[in-house]
């Protein structure tokens, strides 16, 4: 656990830092998500990185960096001790507090929470400059982009079956119109029967999912998610009636990084079986 003891005595050491961003390229990097360290291996810059958070398994490699917290919060001792050049923070995966002590502590930050399935390809840029991998980067970028707008095209005049993203099982929870998977739904050409829910992730009701009638029920490939409904006693389903229900890794589709277009193809594979 953490020491207030200990950031005292470091603070006088790292107060002098400069809050803003240096223009030397940055060469020790904590990177306090998953999303982040993909994004900096896609760029070449993984060597870079001096420790992240729990569930930073990819690629291979970033399952030996030091782990320094998680959700429940960031080790700041074990942050002072590594002295980065650049923090790259998740605003809407970090603790707030976690990211004002960072800041108020003088390291240079740099918020990396793409919204968008384009915001991916200007992370990806955006990072680049950071680390000096510029070209890599911007190849990168390109190539993701392209790939994008390949997806668009391929499944724009397609049939719209009917969808129902399965979130979590306990809660019973979906997806609505400005969520990612949503996003991503879109890019299939399929219909999402909860896209006007009042929430970007809904919880719903089975009686609601019945009414909504889905022709291709899409699941998170988890365990607790996948055996949590048994979905075979709603015949009257037509995704159950016709065995339409897919299982798809959840950090192709949950995670912001070049590797949900591989989110995106399975996803679209899952629904051309359905039409």
């Amino acid at each position: 656990m953490r020491k207030q003891s200990a950031i005292g005595l470091f603070l006088g050491l790292c107060i002098f830092l400069p809050n803003s961003l240096s223009a030397e390229p940055a060469k020790r990097i904590i990177a306090l998500s998953p999303h982040a360290v993909e994004m900096l291996y896609a760029i070449g810059a993984g060597d870079t990185i001096v420790a992240t958070t729990d569930y930073a398994d990819y690629p291979e490699a970033a399952k030996k960096i030091p782990r320094i917290g998680g959700f429940y919060g960031i080790q700041m001792e074990r942050v002072l001790e590594l002295n980065p050049d650049l923090i790259v923070v998740w605003d809407s995966g970090n603790k707030a507090e976690d990211i004002n002590q960072l800041r108020a502590l003088g390291f240079n930050l740099y918020g990396s929470d793409p919204k968008t399935l384009e915001g991916v390809a200007k992370e990806l840029e955006a990072l680049g400059q950071l680390t000096g991998h510029v070209e890599k980067a911007n190849n990168a970028a390109a190539a993701y982009r392209a790939e994008l707008n390949r997806l668009r095209s391929e499944n724009a005049s397609k049939s719209e079956p009917k969808v129902f993203y399965q979130l979590w099982s306990t809660p019973l929870m979906t997806v609505s119109k400005n969520s990612w998977i949503q996003q991503i739904i879109s890019v299939c050409h399929g219909q999402n029967v909860f896209y006007d829910a009042d929430s970007d992730y809904p919880q719903v009701s089975l009686e609601n999912v019945l009414l909504t009638l889905p022709e291709v029920i899409l699941q998170s490939e988890e365990e607790g998610n996948v055996k949590g409904v048994n979905w075979s006693q709603w015949p009257e389903i037509p995704a159950v009636k016709k065995q339409h229900i897919f299982q798809i890794n959840a950090d192709l589709l949950h995670r912001a990084t070049p590797r949900a277009l591989l989110g995106v193809k399975a996803l679209c594979d899952a629904l051309d079986k359905a039409r």
